[in-house]
């Protein structure tokens, strides 16, 4: 684990660079420059601790890859599919399952620890700034919200995970480091009392910002709550009670669904980085910005510029992708292989495909597949440079319908209502309305709008696994993940973690 001294409490002037687009509503010109924030100045200058405050959503942003690949790259969207250069090895061993005690694909927790240590910090220190009650509140609503997603990101990944609610200000020996793993039931119980904790500092209102949702929210920490609960009801014994706390929470948000807040009629203005401000379905996203941070942990996903040149988004010569985008120039070592080309591609005209992707063909006969462009987030053109200033989803209005109808499918009750709300603004006005049937053909359902509402987004792999254990293999190839395959739905400890801390046990099953 990493460990901050006590001294220090944040990193250095070249991270608070990067803060100002997390920053949302406030401003970091007001805040002194300084080269690090040490605990005593944070105590004393309150534009000192609102540093420490942005450099919670400085630094979650730099987890957003983890995120994404946590949550995606072990579905079905990526497996052995068609690309044009060498294979990405580490997300290929994601789709695969090719995961085992000596081939670990996310290390030390994944640097998760580094994040929380943060959020602990601001938690304890913030109480005590001479900042006005009122943001402090808020700011402490907010980062419980962040932690608890963090932790239950975790827990999803490994199950049991050393729980640490308190900042790390001393250390005397190297055996203070160790830290046993928590069990889940109880890391559960720490998200839901954040959660709790969240919902109560945000108070009994429930407002919509009409600026960039780039900071957690009230409605994030519900459509959060909504999610958890349905994950331990479904995982963890909830049962029933944990389904209606999870449909309680989304119908609330459902309920306030109006100008600024709902599905936006264009797929594409979701990601669009000129519709940011009040853009009505992002609830809350991770914030990148001209001359600041972009979006670039996609590049394996697009295509390299001399390529460009050979390819088209037809069975023709032209368009070759380099006259669509001649700015673009990623790399294409991943993609989707052609079943799951044709499964979203086939059928009436779905505008989530068409505003995700786009298939490349070689320009020369016979104009074979080559692979998928990932569009989603190709951000705008300055000049003669391509800016990947999309943000990345966390939560959307989306979310809450998909969520909310998998709350009611899991208490017996009709999902059709949000099934054809994300239908309708996917295929129009002619599209087939869904008639609610059995339990799993309600699920199924759902876990296809899942799987065509969300590409890139890190969340089919989740969805999978919230279902249900039969639903994950249901949709995995059996090759690489099966009820009788030795591996497992949570990843291992590498051994370099294990011999470093004498407390950690390996995963069970590796």
């Amino acid at each position: 684990m990493k460990v901050m001294k006590h001294n220090k409490i944040f990193t250095t002037a070249a991270l608070l660079l990067m803060l100002v687009a997390a920053a949302c509503t406030k401003k970091l010109d007001e805040v002194v420059p300084q080269s690090s924030i040490s605990k005593d100045q944070a105590l004393k200058d309150p534009n000192a601790a609102r540093t420490l405050y942005y450099g919670t959503y400085g630094l979650f942003r730099s987890y957003a890859s983890t995120f994404y690949q946590l949550g995606e790259m072990r579905g079905d969207i990526w497996v052995d599919g068609l690309f044009t250069e060498s294979v990405d090895g580490g997300l290929q061993n994601l789709y695969r399952h090719n995961i085992s005690s000596l081939n670990v694909p996310f290390a030390n927790w994944g640097g998760m620890y580094n994040l929380l240590y943060n959020f602990n910090n601001v938690i304890k220190i913030i109480p005590q700034t001479p900042l006005p009650d009122a943001e402090k509140t808020r700011i402490l609503a907010e980062v419980h919200g962040l932690r608890a997603y963090v932790y239950y990101t975790m827990l999803r990944t490994w199950g049991d995970v050393p729980l640490n609610t308190e900042p790390v200000e001393t250390l005397t020996n190297t055996a203070a480091t160790y830290k046993p793993r928590t069990g889940a039931d109880s890391i559960m119980l720490q998200v839901k009392a954040d959660i709790a904790k969240s919902l109560d500092l945000f108070g009994t209102a429930t407002p919509v910002s009409t600026d960039k949702r780039v900071v957690w929210s009230k409605l994030a920490t519900l459509v959060l709550k909504g999610d958890v609960f349905i994950w331990s009801g479904t995982h963890m014994g909830g049962g029933a009670a944990d389904f209606t706390t999870a449909k309680a929470a989304l119908q609330e948000v459902r309920n306030l669904q109006g100008a600024n807040l709902n599905l936006q009629a264009n797929y594409r203005d979701i990601f669009d980085p000129t519709k940011k401000v009040n853009n009505a379905e992002m609830i809350f996203a991770v914030n990148y910005e001209l001359q600041q941070a972009q979006l670039t942990f996609f590049g394996n996903f697009s295509v390299n510029s001399i390529q460009a040149n050979t390819l088209s988004f037809a069975q023709a010569a032209t368009p070759t992708v380099a006259s669509v985008y001649p700015y673009v120039s990623g790399a294409n070592r991943v993609g989707m292989n052609q079943a799951m080309i044709t499964r979203l591609t086939s059928g009436i005209a779905d505008q989530r495909i068409s505003n995700t992707f786009r298939v490349m063909y070689s320009n020369a006969a016979p104009f074979a597949i080559r692979g998928v462009m990932l569009t989603k987030y190709l951000g705008t053109v300055a000049g003669t440079s391509q800016i990947y200033n999309n943000d990345y989803p966390i939560y959307r209005y989306a979310d809450v319908l998909l969520l909310l109808a998998e709350a009611k499918t899991k208490l017996g009750e009709d999902p059709s209502a949000e099934i054809n709300a994300i239908r309708l603004r996917a295929y129009g006005s002619g599209y087939t309305p869904f008639v609610s049937g059995s339990q799993s053909a309600n699920m199924n359902a759902i876990l296809e709008e899942y799987l065509r509402e969300f590409i890139g987004e890190g969340k089919r792999w989740w969805a999978l696994r919230r279902a249900g254990d039969s639903y994950v293999y249901a949709n995995t190839n059996p090759a690489f993940l099966s009820p009788s395959s030795t591996a497992k739905f949570l990843l291992p400890l590498s051994l370099t973690m294990l011999n470093a801390d004498p407390l950690l046990k390996q995963t069970a099953g590796y």
